[in-house]
Formats: structure tokens, C-alpha cells, sequence
């Protein structure tokens, strides 16, 4: 079964999104494993810990490479291989394609060391489906700021950066049109889920219009 990732600069939406393909996906009747990075095992959220802490400032690019790729093999080897192989959909919010853009594009890694890292991490376990949600860093810093929580590690690293993170997708989109879609992430959620959907059909993962209300209506419900 396929394996989808969903990417985006901070603020995006993507995390959203996720949950409504995940839930999407449920409805329809696959069985789905939905998995965040970092994180996503025991050992990846305690990396994933040290990584989002604003505490440790002094981490350097080569460093933060590292745990990124030691996250993200922990969670192939325990969860993504083995679901796979047993015919599930994975429904990944953030993958390898993160670490190009924000540790390589936006960051001081040479992007021929990233891609060996990641190729090292993840093996032969490449997305079937990457959607980018592509959004003006402003907006999304906008939209960063009606959250509570403070900003994290990664958040807190600028405008500029992440405007470096987002070209670095877009780069990657140009680079890998088989695998890579960039949606316009500025749209309403539902207008965004619908070009969800439509990209997922492209795989072979059909949503019926009820199935995706379904997963809406969950979202947009009050929680009680």
C-alpha cells in the first residue's frame, strides 16, 4: 500500500492535513498508521526532545542532521517497514525531505551529505506520495502566532530561514515531479483537503465526498 508524507514549512497546515487523510483513509476502509517526525517511537519522541528544545541553541546544523536521521530510522526500523509489509497505508507528517530542506537548503549541511544521510536512515522505504503545502512564511508565522504554545527550537529560527526552508521545497518539487506535489496551502481547509483528495486518487487511495465529510465533520467538531 502506498506510503504518504506531508511537508511544509512551519505553519503550514500540514499537520491537519495529515489528520484528515489519516481519518479520510479510515473511513474508507484501509487500515492506516499515522506517525509524526520526530518522533513517532519511544526512542524518536525522546530525540525528538532534545531537537525542538529551545534550550539547546548551541546545537549545530551537523549535529541536529544526525539526530533528525537517528529519529528517523528508529521509527522505519520499528514502525514504517513493518506496516508497509503488512499492506497498511502510512500517513507520515514530515520525512526525509525535511531534513534536505531545512538542514541542507536552509541550514549549513552540503546537500550530497544530506541525501546520503537520509538515504542511510530510510533505505529503500522512499514515499510513494510527498505533498508539499506551500504557504508565504509570513502567513504562516501569522498563523503560527494564534497557537498557545511557544515557539520551538525550529520555529524560533527566523523569517529568513524559513523562507530559505520553503524555497528548498519548492527546489525538491522541481527535482522530483513523480513523487513531489506542491499544494497551495493558503486556501481553507476544505479547499485544501479537496486537492488532497485528488492527489491521493492519483495513487490509489479514492476517498468518496462521504468519507471525506466524515473526516471534516470530525475535525471541525468542538471537543467536548
Amino acid at each position: 500500500m502506498p506510503f504518504i508524507t506531508l511537508e511544509g514549512i512551519d505553519g503550514c497546515g500540514k499537520s491537519t492535513q495529515a489528520r484528515l487523510v489519516a481519518a479520510a483513509l479510515k473511513h474508507a476502509g484501509h487500515e492506516v498508521v499515522s506517525l509524526r517526525e520526530p518522533g513517532g517511537v519511544a526512542i524518536s519522541e525522546k530525540i525528538r526532545a532534545l531537537l525542538l528544545d529551545p534550550e539547546n541553541k548551541v546545537m549545530c546544523d551537523t549535529c541536529e542532521l544526525l539526530l533528525y536521521e537517528a529519529a528517523r530510522a528508529q521509527l522505519v526500523h520499528e514502525i514504517v517497514r513493518p506496516a508497509l509489509a503488512a499492506g497498511k497505508v502510512v500517513v507520515c507528517d514530515r520525512f526525509f525531505d525535511s531534513t534536505s530542506a531545512y538542514q541542507a537548503f536552509a541550514g549549513t549541511v552540503a546537500r550530497e551529505d544530506a541525501d546520503v544521510a537520509n538515504a542511510l536512515a530510510v533505505g529503500d522505504c522512499v514515499p510513494d506520495l510527498t505533498l508539499v503545502f506551500d504557504i508565504d512564511p509570513a502567513a504562516a508565522a501569522s498563523r503560527r502566532e494564534q497557537r498557545d504554545d511557544a515557539p520551538d527550537r525550529m520555529e524560533a529560527k527566523g523569517l529568513e530561514y524559513q523562507q530559505r526552508v520553503a524555497d528548498g521545497f519548492r527546489t525538491i518539487s522541481r527535482e522530483h515531479p513523480e513523487r513531489v506535489r506542491l499544494v497551495d496551502a493558503t486556501q481553507p481547509i476544505d479547499a485544501v483537503f479537496a486537492c488532497v483528495l485528488a492527489e491521493l486518487a492519483g495513487v490509489g487511495l479514492a476517498v468518496s465526498a462521504d468519507d471525506a465529510r466524515s473526516a471534516l465533520s470530525a475535525l471541525m467538531a468542538p471537543a467536548e
